[in-house]
């Protein structure tokens, strides 16, 4: 138990440490310009309330509503660090502890600013006296007759409703006029809007489904959608491939207010079943790490059926999800084929886990990614250590599918292809969730997507063997991923980019 002076001290620490950063905030605020206030104001608008905006008077104004909206913190100033990159004063991001090349690295999975709030920060920029005369000549029965700024006069237009960022014909018909150079930066933007927009066509069959009912893939949706995945004669699709799939698809967006729930069903003790010694290892393994990745960790220990339900009925309808990022599902227990053990014995299958989690059944996580990773037996067979003939494991290969819901944006990583068993160490967890844990340490601040992570867990397990050197194992993710999904990197770290 901490004592008072335990407390006191870390107390103290805290107040040091705000202290510190608002001296930095400070240095900031002296070394930038009237006209940098203004970008950054401009920037920060749909941030902070209009109210507020108006009484901005200084960069310390501005930077004291950012914290009170938790934009910014000492834990995390990335924001800051992004407006100022934004409006090319790199050189005070040392103030932050960041450089030039960090923030680059970091935009595409931290950065908060929308296209179109760059886009017409950019216009801004480009837009010189002569050419705002004209502009404000062009557009005066739309504008008051007063002493505008360019950026003053975007947003006025932008507040007005005249441009927003799915309408910006008014632009392209001014910048058209005096600024044709600029037009580039806008068809840049509608192309990248429009890229942004694309999603896979419905299948007919889905469509024409009664309300209320979800498909299921068929044995010739699986042997195509196995067969798009997996090149020939692999049983495990090679981090090339993924690669390929995925060069031209856009990432996921982590930017929403809580990066969401991860919840751990950490089954040890059964009713009719054998202990599971060293899976409290891996329980606390994943909730590190995926609340190191900003999650909010959930552990239910020794869960029986009628609990299962209960958890699964409460996430299911979670008001956080609706400013969540994602969503991940971690099950360490007993299992058989496409199925996994309640601590009373009760057979659950995968499917019906992953279910509840759909669009028509959980609307706060459609279109977010929904990752479920499964520690737990598929079956009685043992993969040996030299290559075995996968041609008698085919069928159960192609049916790890069916446990995936056919709508987008799901991921199921199984610790074991179905049909065999997969191993855990007493003491220290099993080799999947270990691996699991330690690559996702690894990777994630390198900007790996999460299939290459996966991958590289595959390559790790598959080369562990018992202490006889006789058993193998061999993890298999299945996917409806629509997109590279990018975990932000920790802020802790940094120093490892």
């Amino acid at each position: 138990m901490a004592t008072s002076q335990d407390q006191s001290l870390g107390s103290s620490s805290d107040e040091n440490c705000q202290l510190r950063f608002r001296e930095k905030l400070l240095a900031i605020d002296l070394e930038l310009k009237v006209q940098d206030v203004e970008s950054l104001k401009f920037l920060c608008i749909g941030f902070i309330p209009q109210n507020k905006m108006d009484k901005c008077r200084s960069a310390l104004h501005l930077f004291d509503y950012l914290m009170t909206g938790e934009m910014i913190s000492v834990k995390d100033p990335f924001f800051l660090a992004e407006l100022l990159y934004t409006i090319k004063q790199n050189y005070l991001l040392r103030h932050l502890g960041y450089t030039k090349k960090q923030v680059e690295c970091l935009l595409p999975i931290r950065g908060k600013l929308s296209p179109f709030r760059k886009l017409l920060y950019e216009l801004s920029e480009g837009i010189d006296e002569e050419n705002l005369k004209d502009i404000i000549f062009l557009l005066a029965d739309k504008i008051p007759k007063v002493s505008m700024s360019s950026l003053s006069l975007l947003a006025y237009l932008e507040k007005n409703t005249e441009i927003d960022e799915d309408n910006v014909i008014l632009l392209e018909k001014v910048f058209k006029k005096v600024a044709p150079f600029l037009l580039r930066k806008i068809e840049n933007y509608k192309r990248e809007k429009a890229a942004q927009e694309v999603t896979p066509p419905v299948d007919k069959e889905t469509e024409s489904l009664p309300q209320g009912q979800e498909e299921i893939f068929t044995p010739s949706d699986i042997k195509r959608f196995h067969g798009a995945l997996t090149p020939p004669n692999m049983m495990v699709p090679t981090k090339g491939f993924y690669l390929f799939f995925l060069k031209e698809t856009i990432m996921y967006r982590m930017d929403r207010k809580h990066r969401g729930h991860c919840i751990i069903i950490n089954n040890h003790r059964f009713t009719s079943l054998k202990d599971r010694p060293g899976t409290h290892r891996d329980a606390e393994c994943l909730k590190l790490v995926f609340e190191w990745l900003g999650f909010t960790a959930h552990k239910y220990d020794d869960v029986t059926k009628g609990v299962m339900d209960k958890i699964l009925q409460e996430y299911k309808s979670h008001p956080g999800h609706a400013d969540g990022d994602c969503f991940v599902f971690c099950i360490l227990t007993h299992g058989e084929f496409g199925a996994v053990y309640s601590s009373d014995g009760v057979l659950i299958p995968i499917r019906s886990i992953m279910r509840h989690f759909t669009a028509q059944q959980c609307p706060g996580l459609a279109h977010k990614p929904k990752l479920f990773f499964i520690q737990a037996c598929q079956g009685p067979e043992v993969q040996n250590s030299v290559l075995t003939e996968a041609d008698a494991q085919n069928s159960k290969h192609l049916s790890l599918i069916d446990s995936v819901p056919t709508e987008a944006d799901f991921l199921l990583g199984l610790a074991t292809v179905p049909g065999y068993m997969s191993f855990r160490h007493i003491r220290d967890g099993s080799w999947y969730i270990q691996s699991l844990c330690s690559h996702l340490k690894k990777l994630v601040p390198r900007q790996e997507d999460i299939l290459s992570i996966l991958t590289a867990v595959n390559n790790d397990v598959s080369q562990q063997v018992n202490s006889d050197g006789t058993l193998r194992q061999m993890p298999q993710p299945a996917f409806t991923l629509r997109r590279k999904l990018v975990f932000p990197v920790p802020q802790n770290a940094l120093l490892l980019l």
